[in-house]
């Protein structure tokens, strides 16, 4: 099923105290109060649903007592949001878009606002660093207002509204009423787009506190409306206008060092700003800022203050240098003449009320727009746009109206419960089906990708499209990142946290943390008095599954029984588990991951998950039948598949086995016979599943751990699971007589997972589930996505069979503007060559190279080569030397006999890594791994180097005659003078690693 084009998508929010105070609209004459966002509707989703934006703008507009606050229209495509721009049915103020517009580039969409002769400001969101600089690289973007980059946080929003506001209003009420404004001067799109936030939400935190201090409601009103404006300023020509025309209303500066001046970067034009301006005014509060710790002595000496940008403490430190230095209700039923019949505080207030008011005080509200108005007010967009204006001739009669409106209400609050996530209590909470947030805050990236898996199965009725089968997102609380906040300051961790490198003294530190926040606390009991089954405790942090930097693995995932008789057994596990996930925030592979990323451990936040384990009980083993990891984009089909028709890989048991690489089974969901693992007996044997992973429901937690990993979730041989009758699903069995494999496990032999059940004798619509949520995933996130997913078959009869959508992210695949040509280099001067390689383009700077010795590599020694290459990798970090990594069997293996289990942190520095197979055997990139993930993340060169046949190879020989500048038992680091060139043409995935010194000027 293809989704219809999506519609326009209004969001609403209206200020019902507007016209209090007349007086104060000559202020901020300029509102923004319509604005089109152009995005694919993922994008638009992260807006609407992370950190209850709405309810936050709301609330600020309500607090700020502005006349009209801003309502968004989404549109899908360039061609919709044109015509949009060129109707009269709308006006609007300002444009954002992200890169993702369904029909057209972005930079063209822009030009085509301007060629139609609509002047508006057009803001651009990244959602990466790298993603804005391929753009700036290769167009001229200075046809945008301003540049940003989101990353998670939901004030940014709040932020780019108040700069394009305060930009335009700044002159009018400086001159009117003298209002104050703060200068900051910052050329770098990440540190502006998170300082604007932080310093707009100080002021408003600064504007509530003057509230308190007005001495009447006209004077606590004016304070409010006359916050100090912020001037974002790139260069010094823009900062220096401001300052010269506003000197006088000057509260503070910001400044970076390093910025533009007369065109051209001067390393200290932010120390001469300074100067300047504390020779004409040396009251005026100054903080500057740079990653060179020598200029804050200068600083000092001008009467600056200073930070150090690769502080990690440095958004907490801008806090306190602003700290230090810069100084709604119910709705009323009446008759026409006035008289008030009835009053409602709350949806279910609402419905009982219109049940019972006079009929022409139900006509008197329809008719004024009343019910959508205050609708508006409280966030509830879906309901008020279908409840706006009736005419009650529409209607037979006034009851009519009066059964059309109770309806709509108990549709909604049904649709409350279920496609979305809804505020936890006792009463609204759906065991079976109910997504809900306990605490403030984000919700994180992986329960945004829950969220939305929610709305897209709800609103696509896509819950029972497959007779006998429900599919569904299992229950589940999200525990916002505020909490996360509040647990590291109540205990005291963060320092403690931060500067820490044994992993498990962390997690140890944290269980022991004696504090919780106490509201929480209480929800978490009423949690645990409706749902008794297993659960697991997932991580979801802010920047977790984002489109550039998935985290993927990085955190850890606990599961529990939940099943003691004993409801304070229960949250004590449940707190365990939830504090062991909010250590895995300061673990070193998490503290290592961020160093490859361009943001600070100060910026991540933790969300938790705690989900209903999917599965059944098996003695005292819980898991599903089954469990897997689908991606819409295929990097190593084989004809006949396409790339496009996606990939997946599924297990027997709990997902642990596909996530860290182990043995699958791996089919196309348009070719689900299409298995090349099991093209003979032998390749099936060596390829198949013999273990799989389950939770021990008998299993108890140690307050003292014995390691970071999951101690209840063990490994099992297959003959347990064939006695648990969950074999019969998905096993075959390989008889030693012919030495065949046959489908079932009806007779005697070698049992085997091979999923011919399922995939040949389609006892499970698997295939088609798996189609149709990756082209519904793709279309709805406007990029391909990944899905994890557990089914449970063991179900009570006359029940559906169980497909549960655990995850959703975004893949990343390489968008280059131009396909890179590959030329023809004589053999002898490459390294490597492959037409097995996932990337696009040039890489190049590349001097180093670590390789394990394919003659000395010992399959038993595996994970002493995965320490060996994370000591490499380590001190490459340290020097910023990327480099070539070349290694056999699998990179990543959950395996140790398939590969080196190295995780990401521990080759996070590596360009452009190379895979080569066995002497004797050749192992299969695992697409459905966390690693995996990642690697496409970061857009490293990934080689693969079939040495059975021969597509490509490995020049061994020259790696072994170079001369080492380090050596270990199993691995080498080389280093040159000159470089080594890399090229990937990414459109047919062939690739060379070229000799250094090799001229390529002629390619």
């Amino acid at each position: 099923m293809k989704p219809r084009s999506a519609k326009i998508k209004e969001l609403s929010l209206e200020n019902v105290f507007s016209a209090r105070i007349k007086k104060f609209q000559k202020l901020m004459r300029y509102k923004i109060r319509e604005i089109l966002l152009v995005s694919s509707i993922y994008d638009n989703y992260l807006f609407e649903e992370d950190g209850r934006l709405y309810e936050l703008i709301r609330e600020e507009y309500q607090n700020l007592n502005l006349s009209q606050a801003p309502e968004i229209t989404h549109v899908t495509t360039g061609e919709e949001a044109l015509e949009l721009l060129a109707s009269n049915d709308y006006s609007f103020d300002l444009i954002i878009t992200t890169l993702h517009i369904e029909d057209m580039h972005v930079i063209k969409f822009a030009q085509m606002v301007r060629q139609s002769g609509i002047n508006l400001p057009i803001i651009l969101l990244a959602y990466d660093n790298r993603e804005r600089k391929d753009l700036v690289m290769n167009y001229d973007t200075s046809i945008f207002e301003r540049i940003f980059i989101w990353n998670g946080d939901y004030h940014l929003l709040i932020g780019i509204i108040k700069y394009v506001e305060d930009r335009y209003n700044v002159e009018n009420d400086t001159k009117n009423i003298g209002v104050q404004s703060i200068i900051l001067v910052e050329d770098n799109v990440k540190f502006y787009s998170s300082y604007l936030p932080i310093i707009y939400t100080e002021i408003f935190k600064q504007s509530q506190r003057l509230l308190e201090e007005g001495v009447n409601l006209t004077h606590k009103f004016l304070r409010m409306r006359a916050r100090p404006k912020i001037l974002l300023c790139t260069n010094y020509e823009e900062a220096w206008n401001y300052y010269e025309k506003y000197k006088e209303y000057i509260l503070g500066i910001i400044l970076d060092i390093n910025f533009k001046q007369h065109g051209v970067k001067d390393p200290e034009a932010g120390i001469k700003f300074a100067q300047n301006v504390k020779a004409q005014h040396d009251d005026i509060p100054i903080l500057l800022q740079s990653s060179d710790l020598s200029f804050k002595e200068k600083a000092t000496q001008i009467g600056a203050s200073f930070l150090h940008k690769n502080s990690p403490r440095l958004l907490h430190d801008l806090r306190d240098f602003m700290l230090e230095n810069f100084g709604f209700g119910d709705f009323i039923f009446q008759t026409p003449d006035g008289r008030k019949v009835g009053r409602a505080s709350n949806l279910d207030e609402l419905e009982e009320a219109l049940e019972n008011i006079p009929e022409e005080s139900l006509a008197y509200h329809a008719q004024r727009n009343h019910f959508s108005k205050w609708l508006k007010a409280r966030t509830e967009f879906w309901l008020a746009h279908k409840l706006r204006p009736h005419k009650v001739s529409d209607f037979p009669s006034v009851n009519d109206l009066r059964y059309h409106l109770i309806s709509s209400l108990k549709e909604y609050k049904e649709l409350q419960r279920r496609g979305v996530i809804i505020d936890f209590s006792k009463d609204n909470f759906d065991p079976k089906n109910s997504f809900a947030r306990i605490g403030g805050g984000s919700l994180g990236g992986k329960a945004r990708g829950l969220g939305f898996i929610n709305t897209l199965i709800t609103n696509y009725e896509i819950s029972h499209k497959f007779e006998g089968v429900e599919i569904s997102v299992p229950s589940a609380i999200v525990i916002g990142t505020e909490v996360f906040d509040q647990f590291l300051q109540m205990n005291n961790l963060e320092s403690f946290a931060y500067q820490e490198t044994n992993d498990l003294l962390i997690t140890q530190k944290f269980i022991d943390a004696e504090k919780f926040p106490e509201d929480i606390l209480y929800k978490l009991v009423d949690f645990l008095e409706l749902v008794d089954t297993p659960l697991a405790v997932r991580s979801s942090s802010l920047l977790e599954d984002s489109q550039f930097q998935p985290f993927a693995g990085v955190y850890e995932t606990y599961m529990i029984p939940n099943s003691n008789p004993d409801i304070k057994v229960r949250l004590d596990e449940l707190l365990q588990s939830i504090k062991s996930v909010y250590a895995s925030t300061f673990h070193k592979k998490a503290k290592d991951y961020l160093k490859a990323t361009s943001y600070r451990l100060e910026e991540e936040k933790m969300a938790v998950i705690v989900q209903k384990l999917v599965g059944a009980k098996h003695k005292n083993r819980f898991y599903p039948d089954f469990a897997g990891v689908a991606k819409s984009y295929n990097f190593y089909p084989v004809p006949p598949q396409k790339s496009e028709d996606g990939i997946a890989l599924v297990a027997l048991g709990l997902g642990k086995t596909v996530v860290e690489g182990g043995n699958t089974v791996r089919f196309c969901p348009k070719y689900p016979r299409h298995l090349m693992q099991f093209f003979s007996t032998k390749e099936t044997l060596r390829n198949a599943q013999q273990d799989f992973y389950a939770l021990d429901l008998n299993g108890k937690l140690s307050h003292h751990p014995e390691s970071i990993e999951d101690p209840l979730v063990k490994k099992y041989d297959l003959t347990e699971s064939e006695k648990d009758g969950t074999l019969f699903s998905v096993g075959s069995t390989y008889s030693t007589e012919n030495e065949s494999v046959y489908d079932g496990i009806s007779r005697d032999g070698i049992r085997v997972v091979t999923f011919a059940p399922v995939l040949k004798h389609q006892i499970f619509p698997l295939p088609e589930i798996l189609d149709l949520l990756l082209d519904l995933g793709a279309w709805g996130m406007g990029t391909p996505v990944e899905i994890e997913f557990a089914v449970n078959l063991n179900v009570p009869h006359g029940h559906p069979k169980e497909f549960a959508l655990l995850q959703m992210r975004p893949m990343v695949l390489s968008r280059e503007i131009d396909e890179l040509r590959i030329a023809d280099v004589d053999n002898k001067d490459l390294i490597c060559q492959s037409n097995q390689v996932l990337g696009n383009g040039a890489i190049n700077g590349i001097y180093d190279i670590v390789f394990v010795d394919i003659e000395k590599f010992d399959r038993a020694k595996s994970k002493e080569v995965a320490h060996e290459v994370s000591k490499f990798n380590e001190s490459l970090l340290k020097e910023k030397r990327p480099y070539l990594l070349i290694g056999v069997g699998r990179w990543g293996s959950l395996d140790p006999w398939l590969g080196i289990p190295v995780t990401w942190d521990q080759i996070a520095g590596a360009a452009v890594i190379v895979e080569a197979g066995f002497k004797d055997f050749q192992v299969t990139p695992s697409q459905g791994s966390h690693f995996f993930q990642n690697l496409t993340s970061f857009r490293v060169g990934y080689f693969t180097v079939n040495s059975i046949d021969h597509s490509g190879f490995i020049d061994w020989d020259w790696l072994k005659a170079q001369p080492a500048l380090a050596e270990m038992n199993f691995t080498k680091l080389l280093r040159f003078d000159k470089q080594i060139a890399v090229r990937i043409n990414g459109h047919e995935n062939k690739g060379i690693i070229v000799k250094p010194g090799v001229d390529l000027s002629d390619n």
